[in-house]
């Protein structure tokens, strides 16, 4: 994986994350991306697991991100960087070199990615 969170754009304009090799919504191959990693997007929802799978932090606080991109809405589901997170909340991707444990895994640890991004609280102010 990259430092980048990539939404793919069909040429019809339709936004999806994670990238698809046609697009959901027409069907048509996806033309460009747009970089998520700098931006600002809202809580839309979110949910903290206290039995998480080998190698996932215990708890792990998930949420659905919205991001506005020329004015359509695409949604993210990641890790946050706290577990105190409210519905309507402004967040922004933080890169994170392991988002698991690579050794806990009972996949081989070069077959899997281990990057990616949690999403942290934007202070207000």
């Amino acid at each position: 994986m990259s430092e980048t969170l990539l939404a793919h754009r069909c040429p019809n304009g339709h936004l999806h994350y994670p990238g698809h090799r046609v697009c959901p919504d027409c069907g048509v191959s996806p033309t460009g991306t747009v970089d998520l990693s700098n931006r600002e997007g809202t809580v839309r929802t979110w949910t903290t697991n206290t039995a998480t799978p080998p190698g996932v932090r215990e708890p792990n606080t998930l949420a659905i991100v919205a991001f506005e991109v020329d004015g359509q809405t695409v949604q993210v589901v990641g890790q946050t960087t706290t577990d105190d997170v409210e519905t309507g909340q402004r967040v922004r991707p933080v890169y994170v070199e392991r988002l698991r444990d690579p050794e806990a895994g009972i996949r081989h640890r070069e077959s899997q990615d281990w990057d990616g991004y949690r999403f942290e609280p934007v202070e207000s102010g």
